[in-house]
């Protein structure tokens, strides 16, 4: 239970520290990577249900064994982001620069699936 509760801690801290500063370069083109925004209302979305994730991860924290079947729905966080990617990387779609988080959330996806092996159903 001690590697879960570390495991989604640490990954709730590590995605607010990353996602929370997307809140203020919207508006600055050199600060990430990304075409014109068309439609900010699906940047901020996408920035508030991150740090919503992240907040789920935190709870996930305080009891592992409670939140066990929360873990699930983090899995797909992780993966279909990872996932993704790999297509879009195969179809030259995206450039290398989103490898990095990418291979991140692959790591932390696999960290979650052994804190839900680990951890006893309730």
């Amino acid at each position: 239970m001690k590697f879960a509760k570390w495991v989604y801690r640490i990954a709730g801290i590590y995605g607010i520290l990353v996602l929370l500063p997307f809140y203020f370069v919207e508006t600055n083109p050199l600060a990430i990577p990304l075409p014109a925004l068309t439609h900010p209302e699906y940047y901020y979305g996408f920035v508030g249900l991150g740090i919503a994730w992240q907040v789920v991860f935190l709870i996930i924290s305080t009891d592992p064994v409670k939140y066990r079947l929360l873990m699930l729905p983090s899995l797909i966080e992780k993966f279909s982001f990872a996932i993704a990617v790999a297509v879009l990387l195969s179809s030259g779609r995206v450039g290398p620069y989103i490898i990095p988080g990418a291979g991140i959330d692959t790591v932390l996806g696999v960290l979650f699936f052994i804190s839900f092996l680990k951890i006893p159903k309730a």
